[in-house]
C-alpha cells in the first residue's frame, strides 16, 4: 500500500546572521518526509536546531534555503492574505512552554476562540461558546473552565488549553514543539496519551519535537535524530531503538535511564566524539537498510551496510 506524503522537507536550512561576519547554521540541509496519518519524531539535544526546523516549516521563520512541501504546496512561496489563512487553518503548533505561549489577560475562552474569530468559523456567540467548550472537554477539562484565565490552570492543564486551541481550526498537520518538556513526569504521559487518543479520533498528522528519546519512542512511527543542524540518522521507531547505527543516535541511547538500580549502576554513557567520522568524503543522508538511514561517507555507508550483514 502506498502512503500519502502529507509534508516533504528537501534540503531545508535556516540560516542566522550574528552581526555582520557571522552565520549561524542553526538548520543546514535537512530532508525527511512525514506521511499522512502518522507521528514523525525529531530527536536530539538543545540547540542542536529541532525547533528551528519546526518553526521554519510552519513559516514562523522564513527559510534560508530548501523546499517545504505541504499536500504538494510550496509552503515558503508567495502567498496572498487568503492563501495564507487557508495554509495556517491546515497546519497548527504546539509550544513549549504552556505559561508564555497563552495570553495572561485573555479567558480560556477567548484564546481557544482565537482561531474561530480569524478564520471566521462560527456564526453567532453561542455557537462560539458552544465549540470552546466542545474542544474543552476532548482535552479533558471542564466547560466551566472557560471563564477563567491561564493563571489558574496547572502547566499540564495549560498545555491542554495550547492542545484546544490547535484544535479549534480542525487542521490536518499539528507541530508539536516539545510539548512535554515543561512539564512534571507525571503529567507527561498524561499529554502524550491525550495526544494519541486525539490524533486516532481526528486523523491527525504530527511532527513531535523533543529531546527525550524514551518519550519519542513511545509516541512516534518513525524518528529523525539531529545534531548540529543535520539529521544524522532516520528510521522507525522500534529498529532506531534496537538497532543504532550513527555513534550519535547511540549517545543518545546510551544516556536514557532505566527504573533498574542494577543496571543503573553499570550503565556507561557513551560519549559522542564527532571526529570518529571519515575525513574524506561528502555526508549525505544514505540508506543503509531499507527505511533506515544515516548521514555518512560513501565509506562510512560501506563500512555500515557489513556490519549489519554480519549481525
Amino acid at each position: 500500500m502506498t502512503r500519502e506524503k502529507l509534508l516533504e522537507v528537501k534540503n531545508l536550512q535556516k540560516h542566522f546572521a550574528v552581526g555582520k561576519k557571522n552565520t549561524i547554521k542553526a538548520v543546514d540541509g535537512v530532508s525527511f518526509d512525514v506521511y499522512k496519518g502518522e507521528t514523525f519524531g525529531l530527536v536530539g539535544e538543545s540547540g542542536c536546531g529541532k525547533s528551528t526546523t519546526g518553526r521554519t516549516i510552519i513559516r514562523l521563520y522564513d527559510a534560508t534555503g530548501g523546499e517545504v512541501k505541504f499536500a504538494g504546496e510550496d509552503v515558503h512561496g508567495k502567498k496572498n492574505k487568503s492563501q495564507l489563512l487557508k495554509f495556517n487553518r491546515k497546519m497548527q503548533m504546539i509550544f513549549q512552554d504552556p505559561s508564555s505561549s497563552l495570553n495572561p489577560r485573555m479567558t480560556v475562552l477567548d484564546i481557544i476562540a482565537e482561531g474561530l474569530d480569524v478564520h471566521k468559523l462560527v456564526k453567532s456567540d453561542a455557537e462560539r461558546k458552544a465549540k470552546v467548550e466542545e474542544l474543552l472537554e476532548a482535552v479533558g477539562l471542564n466547560k466551566e473552565h472557560a471563564t477563567r484565565f491561564p493563571h489558574e490552570f496547572s502547566g499540564g492543564q495549560r498545555q491542554r488549553i495550547g492542545i484546544a486551541r490547535a484544535l479549534a481550526v480542525d487542521p490536518e498537520f499539528i507541530i508539536a514543539d516539545e510539548p512535554i518538556s515543561a512539564l512534571d513526569v507525571s503529567i507527561q504521559a498524561q499529554v502524550v496519551n491525550l495526544l494519541k487518543k486525539l490524533q486516532k479520533e481526528r486523523g491527525l498528522t504530527y511532527l513531535f519535537i523533543a529531546h527525550d528519546l524514551s518519550m519519542v519512542k513511545y509516541i512516534s512511527d518513525r524518528i529523525g535524530v539531529m545534531y548540529m543542524g543535520n539529521l544524522v540518522e532516520l528510521a522507525e521507531s522500534d529498529e532506531l531503538y534496537n538497532n543504532p547505527i550513527h555513534p550519535y543516535t547511540k549517545s543518545l541511547l546510551s544516556a536514557i535511564p532505566l527504573p533498574d538500580p542494577r543496571y543503573e549502576r553499570t550503565r556507561k554513557r557513551m560519549p559522542y566524539d564527532p571526529t570518529v567520522h571519515d575525513a574524506d568524503g561528502e555526508f549525505e543522508l544514505r540508506e543503509v537498510t531499507p527505511g533506515h538511514f544515516v548521514r555518512c561517507t560513501a565509506k562510512e555507508f560501506e563500512r555500515y551496510q557489513n556490519e549489519q550483514k554480519n549481525k
